[in-house]
């Protein structure tokens, strides 16, 4: 029989962790699915288990997650860790696989907190073994307290710093930092400073990490372009050019980032309504002040629903749980304007932080989608041959059909698309997504025979 639940939360970040703990205290059933083995998410992950010392390096925004995670257990909700969930019907019936069975769970409403990715950075050798992203390195440092040696950090973001800056801490800071961000961005930024002004504690945290990683003698180079990585069968070097001079730095681990950008897959495959987003560069859920999307019991919290951080994150998690809980109009008011006063610094980052021409804009032989091998110039001959949209251009190359589903290149094609034609990206679009979200076993899928819902 099909299992249901008064809520169910998919994903156990921030947003996550707040959601089911604040539906499951005000008396609903809630089952959290986590794709995991653990709660904490991208942001906490190994958070209940990580010693003492990698705490200290990790810093105390992350020591903040034990707190969440402790409530969370506390709370009375479900956790079913190792949950893939590989399809969602209109009916809120969730199929999952979990140790190598398929199940299923009927949801009252649905809190989708399954955060964000890292933005696609196609730049020539991207694909080459020793290329990894910025979050990767992040991962190996707090699930293993493993930090790589030698390497150099390509891009731009505050991700970018802070690990930079806990690679220092753990006495291995990076071999390099090249940044990408063209001349004139703190100008473009300026007008947001009075605003992002209320958030300040953001701006004296990313000077405090910009100055850790430059006492430590790390070297930087700015305003950076050309970026290419060198190699046959393995990274080697970083080429690029800065100060109007070509470069060129020897290593074998090179780590790129170019921000980060909201997952879209579950509310791209419920078809809920989405919206271009010119501030961050790419689509996002539209949401209501309580996260619920255009589909009827669909909520989304945290970075999913467009970027704010982790404690944005929470502060939805919490919203969408109280909107569904039906709770008090005077916490949700004291939760809306502390989300007010966190969020004041995006624009000010989006501002200084969006990303590079270059990178938009690959160079035609360029690889784009890493599954498949497609380059932008074939996306862009593709184009001129009358390929309206990246479902088209599936069709035709397969873009977006490997396991990623699209998860790196959707939003470079859709890019590329829309600067060839002249368009804006809204009118573009993105790929239509499909079950499964993630590749399952044949077989696992061949014995999948749900029953009929039963009452509750």
């Amino acid at each position: 029989m099909t299992r249901r639940a008064d809520v169910v939360v998919i994903g156990a970040g921030p947003a996550g962790l707040a959601a089911a703990t604040e539906a499951a205290r005000a008396g609903l059933s809630v089952v959290l699915l986590d794709e995991q083995p653990a709660p904490g998410g991208q942001i906490y992950r190994g958070i209940e288990t990580a010693p003492a010392s990698r705490v200290e390096i990790l810093g105390p925004d992350y020591a903040e997650g034990g707190k969440l995670v402790r409530e969370f257990r506390a709370s009375g909700a479900e956790y079913l860790p190792g949950a893939l969930v590989w399809n969602i019907g209109t009916d809120r019936v969730i199929d999952y696989s979990q140790n190598g069975a398929s199940q299923q769970i009927r949801a009252g409403a649905i809190i989708s907190a399954t955060g964000a990715l890292e933005r696609p950075m196609p730049i020539p050798g991207w694909t080459l073994p020793g290329v990894t992203t910025v979050g990767a390195l992040q991962i190996l440092l707090k699930s293993a307290g493993v930090v790589h040696e030698d390497a150099v950090l390509v891009g731009a973001g505050p991700l970018l710093w802070l690990l930079a800056a806990q690679m220092v801490d753990a006495g291995c800071p990076p071999r390099a930092i090249v940044e990408n961000l063209p001349r004139g961005r703190m100008t473009a930024a300026a007008p947001h400073l009075l605003r992002a002004w209320r958030a300040r504690h953001y701006l004296t945290k990313g000077l405090s990490l910009i100055r850790k990683v430059k006492r430590a003698g790390v070297p930087l180079h700015r305003g950076a372009t050309d970026l290419a990585v060198e190699g046959e069968g393995a990274a080697r070097a970083l080429s690029f050019t800065a100060g109007d001079r070509p470069q060129r730095i020897e290593s074998g681990n090179i780590a790129l980032h170019q921000g980060v950008v909201p997952n879209q897959q579950i509310t791209r495959l419920m078809r809920a309504d989405h919206v271009w987003d010119k501030n961050q560069q790419c689509f996002r859920p539209v949401t209501d002040d309580n996260g619920q999307t255009s589909v009827a019991g669909l909520y989304v919290a945290g970075d999913g629903a467009g970027i704010g951080g982790a404690k944005a994150a929470a502060i939805q998690g919490r919203l969408a749980a109280l909107a569904i809980a039906g709770g008090s109009s005077a916490r949700i008011a004291q939760l809306r304007s502390d989300l007010a006063g966190d969020t004041a610094i995006r624009p000010f980052l989006e501002t200084f932080y969006a990303p590079a021409p270059q990178i938009l804009r690959p160079a035609d032989a360029t690889i784009v989608c890493r599954c498949e091998e497609v380059t932008a110039g074939t996306i862009r001959d593709t184009v001129r041959l009358g390929a309206p949209g990246p479902n088209q251009i599936k069709s035709m190359l397969r873009t977006g059909m490997g396991p990623c589903q699209g998860r790196v290149c959707g939003l470079a094609v859709t890019g590329i698309i829309a600067a060839e034609k002249g368009e804006d990206p809204q009118l573009t679009d993105y790929y239509r997504i499909r079950p499964p979200l993630k590749p399952i076993p044949l077989i696992e899928l061949a014995r999948f025979a749900p029953e009929e819902t039963t009452a509750k």
